[in-house]
């Protein structure tokens, strides 16, 4: 997700596994991202709430009066804790509030023993949207109602994907804050899989992977990064033999297709 201060999030953060703890994490995530979304809305709310000249308690105490009753103890006390650090732009402000958002719903998820499928979920609607382009529209139209857009989403999805990964999804739709839907979905992939400090790997091949071969490669590539990594399998006909696999900007290209591609670029050069 976007660039944040390290030392003004570690603050944040540390505040928030305080309080997480004891608090219904489903509720946590909906009320960070519910704070995060009016931020979004109310600009002059977010600069005066982000204005480094301000002292943090007149800050916090607005805070409070405007969600005193409406948010837990947990959210607000977060929340606080945010417009209490300093950051460099405006906008880091909503944009902790999200990021804590998303990882109180990797929590719930896990909690629930449900993390895996969350990661899994995540990646397969990015590419039910790629590939349904009525889809993507309807999701991606601005002028479409919030709820009309939530409705969609619980009559796709509610009761066949884990509650944390319908919780993620809708908020990406219902509030991109300026992300396509499928990088939206990459980010938080990413942020969920660090969770349980794993890498993400997508593998492009042209056959799904056995189980027995997914768990192969899973450990050649824990040996070779030093970390658990999940697999993200994408079956793409187009693939000639082998699979490639992409972790964050570095591609391990086995197939037929990536090695002409090698040598049509040393010819080339």
């Amino acid at each position: 997700m976007r660039g944040l201060s390290r030392t003004s999030l570690a603050d944040v953060e540390e505040r928030f596994n305080a309080v997480a703890g004891s608090a219904d994490l489903g509720a946590l995530s909906d009320e960070l991202f519910a704070v995060a979304d009016l931020l979004d809305r109310e600009h002059g709310l977010r600069r005066a709430l982000s204005d480094p000249a301000r002292p943090a308690e007149q800050k916090a105490g607005v805070l409070r009066s405007l969600l005193d009753g409406k948010v837990g103890a947990a959210a607000l006390a977060t929340a606080e804790a945010a417009v209490s650090a300093k950051w460099s732009r405006a906008g880091d402000l909503a944009d902790v509030l999200e990021r804590l958002g998303v990882v109180a719903a990797a929590a719930e998820a896990e909690s629930q023993s449900r993390l895996d499928d969350v990661e899994d979920e995540l990646f397969r609607f990015g590419r039910i949207v790629a590939a349904n382009p009525a889809l993507r529209r309807a999701l991606a139209d601005a002028a479409a109602p919030e709820e009309g857009k939530r409705e969609l989403l619980r009559s796709l999805l509610e009761g066949k994907v884990a509650p944390s990964s319908l919780r993620l999804i809708t908020q990406l739709v219902v509030h991109p804050r300026g992300r396509s839907l499928e990088v939206g979905l990459e980010e938080v992939g990413q942020l969920v899989a660090q969770q349980r400090q794993r890498l993400v790997a997508v593998v492009r091949s042209a056959v799904e992977l056995t189980e027995g071969q997914k768990q192969r490669l899973e450990a050649w590539l824990r040996t070779s990064y030093g970390r658990d990594v999940h697999l993200n399998v994408e079956v793409d006909k187009r693939v000639l033999g082998g699979f490639s696999v992409r972790i964050g900007d570095e591609i391990i290209d086995t197939t037929i297709v990536g090695r002409i591609e090698e040598v049509r670029r040393r010819l080339a050069g």
